[in-house]
């Protein structure tokens, strides 16, 4: 036997291997079916790899959930959590939570993506935490941790030459995470020069694209955390029917009994692995601190933008920062205004009129968990305007795109010179 025999034998079952897996990978058919217990984890998983994924947000929003757009406050989860709330009173929605610490407007922007038909004329739910809108805008090491080129070639192959889309293709050049693959990076070049996609392009985004709708399907639900038992468990507490008046009065005596070791009314858990060993440190320290100037605004514009193309009807949840905190390190009253102001204005001058501002609730006992995430009874003061917009016919949308909002003036305008413009 010679060489070219024997080296055929040892490794040509394993190229053979390769090339069928790649065309299998390529291919344009489906593989796997998502089951329904799988998609009720995935839902409070709060898992990247479901947010970086197609599959199974798409599955979950054919059904009855909702998509709540948020960040780390989806994970505080207590008795009055959405999700408890609408599970243990039985509701018509269930909420799928699209977020964790560090996803701000440009990751929930190209998450999205694969889910723009699953959001046409349906409702959603976004929380928006002042805390995203800082002078350097999101940090592309957290924006990193929700990418996936999957987001990124879906994104391109509907991608047009609008100024969302123009938009887009710069930040994202911003981001280190589009660097490795050249034809990606050259593509999103072309869309943000507002240049049409050559033929080898598309062929290559519509085989990628292939490819990784396939990985997805096969590697995205591998190792979700479960929470719906955690959910079963909190909900314990909570009277078989729904009644605002006991709710909350159960709501003021569980932050009573778990904010017994600080005098900012924090949770003890949060405290104690947060900041009891630092929190001295602190005082006086977030003076300068300051959410008005930001890039951040022009990411949450591409946010509204898809909103808008797609139809979607959302309610959004302007959350406080707990007062004795914010006393205790000095942030601003006067900033956290300016910025309320606003990113109200931002939306309300475009159509986005569906708007819970708890802003003012601030000071109220018990509202917050901890800094700045709601807890007991932040969440169930939420939940009286948000159930009744997911559960209830609303008027159409009638929605007013401004692209003012993604320029540098409205992006560095500050509280000085606001009252001018929302005048």
């Amino acid at each position: 036997m010679d060489v070219k025999k024997k080296l055929f034998k040892i490794f040509g079952p394993i190229i053979l291997a390769a090339v069928l897996l790649t065309l299998l990978l390529i291919s344009p058919f489906n593989f796997r079916k998502i089951n329904d217990k799988t998609v009720e984890v995935a839902a409070l998983s709060q898992s990247k790899n479901i947010f970086k994924g197609t599959v199974v947000k798409q599955k979950a929003l054919e059904e009855n959930y909702v998509p709540f757009f948020g960040s780390s406050e989806l994970s505080r989860m207590d008795a009055f959590h959405p999700a408890t709330l609408a599970s243990h009173y039985d509701r018509s929605y269930r909420p799928f939570l699209l977020g964790g610490p560090g996803s701000t407007s440009l990751s929930q922007f190209f998450g999205m993506q694969g889910i723009n038909q699953q959001l046409k004329n349906k409702k959603a739910v976004m929380i928006i935490s002042p805390q995203w809108f800082v002078p350097k805008g999101t940090d592309p090491g957290a924006f990193g941790l929700y990418y996936s080129n999957l987001e990124a070639v879906t994104w391109l192959r509907q991608a047009q030459d609008d100024k969302m889309d123009r938009f887009a293709a710069k930040r994202l050049l911003q981001m280190p995470s589009v660097q490795n693959d050249t034809i990606l990076k050259q593509a999103i070049q072309k869309v943000a020069a507002g240049q049409e996609l050559s033929s080898s392009m598309k062929t290559y985004l519509d085989l990628k694209y292939n490819q990784l709708q396939h990985e997805d399907e096969l590697f995205s639900t591998l190792a979700l955390k479960d929470n719906t038992q955690r959910i079963t468990r909190v909900a314990k507490v909570l009277p078989d029917k729904y009644d605002f008046e006991q709710l909350d009065a159960i709501a003021y005596k569980l932050g009573q009994e778990n904010t017994t070791n600080n005098p900012f009314e924090i949770s003890n858990k949060f405290f104690d692995k947060n900041l009891r060993k630092k929190y001295k440190k602190l005082k006086g320290k977030q003076s300068k601190y300051s959410y008005v100037r930001s890039p951040e605004f022009a990411d949450f514009q591409l946010v509204l933008n898809q909103f808008a193309k797609n139809n979607t009807d959302v309610i959004f949840v302007i959350p406080p920062v707990n007062k004795h905190w914010s006393d205790y390190t000095g942030l601003s009253q006067e900033m956290l205004q300016d910025f309320n102001q606003k990113i109200t204005y931002q939306l309300r001058q475009q159509g986005f009129n569906n708007i819970v501002d708890l802003s003012k609730d601030d000071g109220e006992r018990y509202f917050m968990q901890d800094t700045i995430h709601l807890g007991w009874r932040g969440w169930l003061k939420m939940d009286q305007a948000v159930a009744p917009f997911l559960t209830k016919d609303q008027p159409k949308p009638k929605y007013q795109i401004d692209n003012y909002f993604y320029s540098k003036s409205w992006q560095q305008l500050d509280g000085k010179d606001l009252d001018q413009v929302t005048k």
